[in-house]
């Protein structure tokens, strides 16, 4: 057993080093789209009054509590663990898949981890070492929610520390088991991912259909149990031991399937060639290698505007005359200091749009960056070396990055239309109109990968921070200045709200071709990654 550990300590060490940019990036941002809430929510329901009507509503509601679960207490920690929780078990969750996967299926992939392991390194100290480091950061991220809400009850803060970390490990282990099953990192991140997607959208099935939680649906999901943890509001210590088990059963299968391949090999091997149709150029390489992803990417943003636009009347109803609130959403969809129900119908949907456009940046950052995946994998150098310039190579990863970009914001608006039953154009020109501020992120990526390819993976810190600025940005009240370091914030909000000017769409337009152009020309200039 110590000879199939041995090197855990370096590999751990090595992982950690590796992920010094990126692991604190997701820690800040799990971590702070739960203690950015008990202020804000203060603000807008600083009564015990307002607190009860949200009750109220919320257990009448089903489309919102499809989206955020049933509330359990009228604290403001309570409410803290209602709005923010079941959020920052997802994303502690996918946090966890890519560092499992990164220490693991990828260093296979690149043939570094056949390298090490013809050194002194166990058979099992690689997958070690990478749940190692995804515990740290998952411990970490708890840490800090427990620390920054203990001011709230400590019992409360501890239980949603502990529950957010337990959800991350549950999906760290099943992203180790997918590791062994598939041959690519790309499949075990994507298989991972559905699992993600499933549970909440199991969560959210049954939440929407029992206002007490209580759904036999909500308690298959592991986002479920993270509910039913109730944190600040009687806390179920005993849900944590589901979270216990479940990984417990999970890392025994993953290092039992571990056990029984070789490096490099998996049980779900990639199809063997030749691919069926023609693959006459590199765009057609790039559209089949990333068609899947893509698809998966579709059917979710049209699901989502679907639930989003469904939500529109309800979400009105539940702000009512809450000016903080009525602020905090007209803020976001750009049309504050505007009166009518009708007002904030357009600024709720003009907000579900930005935060799709939003979402949609870490598509196109994903699928940009399968530039640095195809080269790390040696896989880009013997295509390059025929008839293929690195141009043409590089185009076709980038026309389906940057055309799926508009693809999936034209079915989520046409799925916010849908939703809400009005006006499926105004939607769809909603979505679309956020477009050229997804373009300049993705841009970036393309410019970070081509320039500093070792630097790459900073393309989803860029996408995190436009998200996290979008998301608790207005909430927090944060100045302007801090706002416009978004492209999101310099683009007219719609539907409603003032005529839009076309200066800034040109703006963002432009500068997203000038940086791909830099990209492209940086690529061209410099040698292919080791």
């Amino acid at each position: 057993m110590n000879n199939q550990l041995a090197g855990t300590g370096a590999l751990l060490r090595l992982a950690l080093r590796r992920d010094r940019v990126m692991a604190p990036v997701w820690i800040l941002v799990v971590a702070m789209l739960v203690l950015s809430l008990p202020g804000s929510l203060e603000s807008v329901y600083g009564t015990a009054a307002e607190r009860e009507r949200l009750l109220a509503t919320m257990t009448a509601n089903g489309s919102l509590r499809a989206l955020y679960g049933p509330v359990f207490g009228d604290s403001i920690g309570a409410l803290t663990a209602w709005r923010g929780g079941v959020f920052a078990g997802l994303l502690a969750g996918v946090m966890s898949l890519v560092i499992v996967v990164r220490h693991t299926r990828e260093e296979e992939e690149s043939g570094r981890q056949e390298l090490l392991s013809a050194a002194m390194v166990g058979r099992r100290a690689p997958l070690t070492a990478a749940l190692l480091a995804a515990l740290t950061a998952n411990a970490a991220a708890a840490l800090l929610v427990t620390a920054g809400l203990a001011g709230r009850g400590a019992a409360g803060a501890l239980a949603l520390g502990l529950g957010i970390g337990a959800t991350g490990m549950l999906f760290a282990a099943l992203a180790a088991i997918a590791a062994q099953l598939t041959e690519s990192a790309r499949l075990a991140k994507g298989l991972t991912g559905a699992f993600i997607g499933a549970a909440f959208v199991l969560r959210a099935a049954g939440d929407a259909g029992a206002p007490d939680g209580g759904s036999a649906l909500t308690w298959i999901s592991p986002l479920g149990w993270l509910e039913h943890v109730r944190a600040f509001a009687a806390e179920r210590w005993w849900v944590l031991a589901l979270f216990a088990a479940a990984s417990a059963a999970q890392l025994v299968a993953a290092y039992a399937l571990a056990a029984r391949r070789d490096v490099g090999m998996s049980f779900l091997p990639a199809r063997p060639g030749p691919a069926r149709g023609r693959l006459g150029s590199a765009g057609a390489l790039a559209w089949r290698l990333q068609r899947g992803a893509l698809l998966g990417w579709s059917l979710g943003f049209l699901a989502a505007g679907v639930v989003f636009g469904g939500m529109t009347d309800g979400a009105t109803e539940l702000v009512g005359d809450n000016a903080r609130t009525r602020e905090i959403i007209e803020r976001m969809g750009g049309q504050a200091g505007q009166a009518g129900q009708g007002v904030l119908a357009d600024a709720f949907l003009a907000t579900m749009a930005g935060m799709l456009a939003m979402v949609a940046a870490l598509y196109i950052v994903s699928a940009v960056l399968r530039l640095s995946a195809e080269e790390s994998g040696q896989r880009a150098e013997p295509l390059l070396a025929n008839a293929v310039g690195r141009l043409r190579w590089a185009g076709g990863h980038l026309a389906v990055a940057f055309g799926g970009s508009a693809l999936i914001l034209l079915l989520a608006g046409l799925g916010l239309g849908i939703g809400h039953g009005e006006d499926i154009g105004g939607a769809v020109a909603a979505t679309l109109g956020q477009l050229p501020a997804v373009w300049v992120i993705g841009a970036l990526a393309a410019l970070l990968h081509g320039a500093v390819p070792r630097f790459a993976v900073a393309a989803w810190a860029v996408a995190g921070a436009a998200l996290a600025l979008g998301w608790v940005g207005p909430a927090l009240n944060l100045p302007q200045a801090v706002l416009d370091l978004s492209p999101f914030a310099h683009l007219p909000k719609l539907p409603g709200g003032q005529d839009p000017s076309w200066a800034p769409f040109v703006a963002l337009t432009a500068s997203a071709a000038a940086l791909l152009a830099a990209a492209l020309t940086a690529l061209r200039r410099r040698d292919l990654a080791a």
